[in-house]
């Protein structure tokens, strides 16, 4: 890849906040589906597999390691 091939540092930031944008309407559509569901479960004592259970706390610590690195970027920007 040559220097004409990389992303500039606006390109780079308009994808980064392209990319919260989605994750913004994804997340909070997913919350409220989560929602309904630990209602759900709280009201009829449903049980959710182990697979919920499992894919949750990847999606935790997915979402840690995004939140670290968002502070990277962040404090990267205040240090210009």
């Amino acid at each position: 890849m040559d220097q004409n091939d990389r992303p500039t540092v606006e390109q780079s930031l308009c994808g980064l906040s392209d990319a919260i944008m989605k994750a913004t309407e994804d997340l909070q559509a997913c919350r409220m589906t989560i929602d309904q569901a630990r209602a759900d479960i709280v009201s009829r004592s449903n049980s959710i597999s182990r697979d919920v259970v499992r894919d949750a706390e990847k999606v935790v610590a997915h979402l840690r390691e995004t939140d670290e690195s968002l502070q990277e970027v962040l404090k990267d920007l205040s240090e210009r």
